[in-house]
């Protein structure tokens, strides 16, 4: 096999997409192409380590998380587990995929430190705070409100997806922070098994996962949850566009998450978009709208208060006084300022108003994007 063939990211097509596999999580990962997932969302067994069952202060018992799945002779053992499915996880994600693990305090440090073991590079670490926990009942602790996910790329200067805008829309226009407020599975939201009880001790809410793929996925990418239980990764990835891969060892936790899926309908293409920013959207040099001649070579602009004044040359570069370089460093120079946005600072003349040179850019922007598209933007 060549380089080029081992390092060639595999796409959907070669993928069992929007499926559910049966199996252990890294035999079932290390039998996937490698470079073949954009985005990992991990929700491993906790570790809880209990003792005991656990009651409240009316003599019920608690649904506590006390099955098999969970249970581990020893630290060694969990740590031993954790760095075998975190390899496991590398090897499938893309050069420039990313990972989110989420835990509690009972285990989340040491998968922090085996994922950077792994060459993992950590991006944050995220504390989803909840707005209704449970109550500490034997009133010797803090009551335990929060869970902690770290959000890590394959490796440092990986490319990863960062939806900052979408993000930020999604917040009422507020930039978001690295803690989230938002309530647990409860409710309707709450899968049941046949007994009436809960489905999975552990089930995540959906606007977690929402919250998760707005923020560092896109449309089409592959989702790969190694941990699937009832599903919740695929039933937000199934709605959003995404496609998902679960994997998922135990019959009855499958069984419940595709009848779950079943019941997810995708939404449609305009409802799947969302916001960008300014660094999403193609880059235009100045050159290029010299070349079109929609400003000629020779032609001046000018600042907004009329201070400065340039003319065009030819390779798309400006001259002024004593200065002459790119639209952004020719104005940063002239203001005697560390950095300058050119396409807002200069400005031309039509018809006696002052128009913006960015409004050239974003006309070379729509009709690159009309050319990709096949119809007006």
């Amino acid at each position: 096999m060549t380089k080029t063939q081992s390092t060639r990211s595999a796409g959907p097509q070669d993928l069992p997409v929007n499926s559910i596999l049966a199996g252990d999580c890294i035999q079932v990962m290390n039998s996937l192409p490698e470079n073949s997932v954009d985005l990992i969302f991990a929700d491993p067994p906790y570790n809880l380590q209990l003792r005991g069952d656990l009651h409240r202060p009316d003599n019920s018992k608690v649904d506590a998380v006390d099955d098999h799945w969970d249970q581990f002779s020893g630290f060694a053992a969990y740590d031993q587990f954790t760095r075998e499915w975190l390899a496991a996880a590398r090897r499938v994600l893309k050069p420039d995929g990313a990972i989110w693990v989420i835990g509690s305090y009972h285990n989340i440090f040491r998968v922090g430190s085996a994922l950077q073991d792994a060459g993992y590079w950590i991006l944050n670490d995220v504390i989803w705070r909840k707005s209704n926990p449970m109550p500490n009942f034997r009133g010797k602790r803090l009551t335990n409100a929060h869970e902690t996910m770290i959000w890590a790329s394959k490796s440092e200067g990986a490319k990863y997806t960062f939806n900052y805008e979408a993000l930020k829309s999604l917040n009422e226009g507020v930039q978001m922070r690295s803690d989230w407020v938002l309530p647990i599975c409860t409710g309707g939201e709450r899968l049941k098994d046949a007994n009436g009880g809960k489905a999975h001790p552990t089930q995540k809410p959906e606007s977690l996962l929402h919250r998760v793929l707005i923020g560092s996925t896109n449309p089409g990418d592959v989702v790969l949850d190694p941990f699937f239980g009832t599903g919740t990764t695929g039933a937000v990835a199934k709605m959003l566009g995404r496609n998902f891969i679960g994997i998922e060892r135990e019959d009855a936790y499958r069984a419940i998450a595709q009848k779950r899926l079943d019941r997810v309908r995708r939404l449609d293409a305009s409802a799947l978009a969302t916001t960008t920013g300014k660094r999403a959207e193609p880059r235009v040099p100045f050159g290029q709208v010299v070349e079109r001649g929609m400003l000629r070579p020779g032609e001046e602009l000018y600042s907004l208060d009329n201070r400065h004044k340039v003319k065009v040359r030819a390779d798309g570069s400006l001259i002024g006084d004593d200065v002459k370089g790119s639209i952004h460093q020719v104005g940063a120079a002239l203001q005697r300022a560390p950095s300058c946005n050119g396409w807002t600072y200069w400005h031309f003349q039509r018809e006696g108003q002052m128009v913006p040179i960015d409004i050239l850019r974003q006309q070379i922007r729509a009709e690159m994007q009309a050319d990709e598209t096949g119809r007006p933007n």
